[in-house]
């Protein structure tokens, strides 16, 4: 069993490892944004169940902070990289009108 742990733990550090490494090759701009929006999904998939009112409030109010004007940002973003196909392919994986 502990044997297959550290297996698991290698895998998992190799392929973090490598989304670490690619977020690292995008533009400054790109990995910002991409670092906003992944925390606005996040949020805006945690509203909880059954409702908890102290931690609506939390959620609501993280997603303002880190969704409001991330539709703007990344349609701007794709027009600046147009022609970027690596920057292109990791921002069409983003919903575009989310506010």
């Amino acid at each position: 069993m502990r044997v297959i742990t550290k297996a698991v733990l290698v895998a998992f550090c190799f392929s973090f490892g490598s989304v670490v490494a690619a977020e690292a090759k995008l533009p400054p701009d790109v990995a910002k944004y991409v670092e906003q929006r992944d925390g606005c999904e996040h949020f805006r998939g945690e509203i909880p169940d059954p409702p908890d009112k102290r931690r609506m409030r939390e959620v609501e109010r993280e997603i303002r902070k880190l969704c409001t004007g991330t539709d703007k940002k990344l349609a701007q973003l794709k027009r600046k990289y147009a022609k970027n196909q690596t920057v292109m392919k990791r921002l069409e994986e983003y919903e575009e009108n989310i506010e």
